[in-house]
């Protein structure tokens, strides 16, 4: 008898705390090896880690962190925060930061290392924002 793995997700509410990202890249550790993932851990840690300090460091309130199981060995991960608008680097192909800047490359990298990204400007009245989402296999 064969047995089917049913689809997963997962939220994590993060505070606007500088040990938010942290706890969430742990947690997104965790959760990958539970579910024989952990081949995704280290491109999945760097997409989260980008996303997340973005959300903290531009943003005043809380977070929250998203996984979802796709097909098999597939991940979506998405960041969802309080400001609705798109940082530029990730809606649209934009010109490479320079490269001395100190910063401007996470969203680059994000581009770069997912499979598929994309961000829903939300406007509801309990979870008004973004969510920017990318996935990886």
């Amino acid at each position: 008898m064969a047995t089917v793995t049913p689809p997963w997700a997962y939220t994590l509410h993060l505070p606007h705390d500088p040990h938010a990202p942290g706890i969430a890249r742990a947690t997104l550790r965790t959760v990958l090896a539970a579910h024989g993932l952990s081949s995704l851990s280290p491109t999945a840690e760097l997409l989260a880690s980008e996303l997340l300090t973005n959300a903290h460091l531009h943003t005043r309130g809380p977070y929250a962190l998203r996984l979802r199981a796709m097909e098999t060995g597939r991940l979506r991960l998405a960041v969802w925060d309080s400001d609705p608008k798109v940082p530029s680097g990730f809606d649209v192909v934009g010109p490479q930061p320079v490269e001395t800047a100190e910063n401007g490359r996470g969203l680059h990298l994000v581009r770069a290392c997912a499979d598929a990204w994309g961000v829903y400007v939300m406007e509801d009245a309990v979870w008004a924002g973004k969510l920017m989402w990318v996935e990886c296999q």
